[in-house]
């Protein structure tokens, strides 16, 4: 299996993008045309939601799938509407990944080493169904919490290596909170993301791919420059994933401690998200109605990738 960290640069560098779309679908922001058309197929249901849900984010991988790398959607907006949504939300990711899309499913997960085991294979690899090995959501990687050590990270890892696919650590988080734990001191003087940024780099290093990844990544807010910067010194080999730009006050100049140069001279080691500003860009847009909120997110990544390549 190739190595994700390769697969994630090589699609960037294809796309000459480091734009990861977040698929974070809110019911109410939903067009209405849309809504209209699934409720009357379904009346005021979980499945009417959930296919309206499923069509607008069909709408938003049509009109951007070319020009970006990856796409993102977070577990939350799906669980809500019960097993309806949970369809919806693997379904995205199939569509998704027709598309040729890196998917990255959402969902912080973590426990105990069995219980990790398990969403280990529901996530990224197969389960045993009366003997059959079958893919479940299949996604390209997850995200997931560490502060269970090692033992709850080896089942992800085991499934990187022998499925090729990825994580995505929380390392040091876009939300305003997030120093409460993460920016804690310890008696050396290092914080706990420093702490947790020199695990990751060595939970990889033996699977160091030939362009320079390993297939666990970190999440780096982009609220935070001066700690992404330091963190990509302690972590020259894995790829970040950077919430918090765009609607969270990040900006391109905050996120350029993010990447990796190469020789090529194109943005690297990192994949920036965006949701509202992308999947939402109709309702800011002058040029296009909620009719054609598809148009609008392409324009929103269009506008993204220039930023990003400028401040790059």
């Amino acid at each position: 299996m190739k190595n994700f960290g390769d697969r994630l640069y090589e699609a960037c560098v294809e796309k000459n993008s480091a734009v990861c779309v977040g698929l974070d679908p809110r019911l109410d922001k939903i067009p209405l045309h849309i809504k209209e058309k699934a409720i009357s197929k379904n009346k005021n249901t979980f499945k009417a939601a959930a296919e309206a849900v499923l069509e607008f984010n069909k709408g938003i991988i049509d009109a951007v799938y070319d020009l970006v790398p990856a796409v993102k959607p977070q577990i939350a907006f799906y669980e809500m509407f019960a097993e309806e949504g949970i369809r919806v939300f693997r379904e995205t990711i199939e569509y998704a990944k027709s598309k040729c899309l890196i998917t990255i499913a959402d969902v912080k997960r973590n426990d105990i080493g069995s219980t990790a085991q398990a969403y280990a294979h529901a996530f990224l690899g197969v389960v045993d169904l009366f003997g059959e090995k079958v893919k479940v959501f299949d996604a390209d990687a997850v995200t997931i919490t560490p502060y269970l050590g090692w033992d709850g990270i080896k089942p992800f890892m085991e499934a990187c290596i022998k499925y090729g696919k990825g994580i995505f650590i929380l390392v040091k988080t876009s939300n305003p909170s997030s120093g409460d734990v993460q920016d804690l001191c310890m008696k050396d003087s290092r914080s706990v993301y420093e702490i947790m940024g020199h695990y990751i780099e060595s939970w990889g290093a033996d699977d160091i791919g030939k362009n320079g990844f390993s297939p666990i990544g970190a999440v780096v807010g982009a609220t935070y420059p001066d700690q992404a910067k330091k963190l990509r010194e302690i972590m020259p080999n894995s790829f970040f994933l950077v919430p918090g730009y765009g609607a969270q006050g990040g900006s391109a100049k905050d996120v350029k401690n993010c990447f990796i140069k190469d020789t090529r001279d194109v943005m690297t080691g990192a994949i920036i998200n965006s949701s509202r500003e992308i999947i939402f860009a109709y309702e800011k847009s002058e040029k296009y109605g909620e009719k054609d909120y598809d148009k609008a997110a392409r324009e929103a990544v269009e506008k993204m990738n220039e930023d990003l390549r400028k401040a790059f």
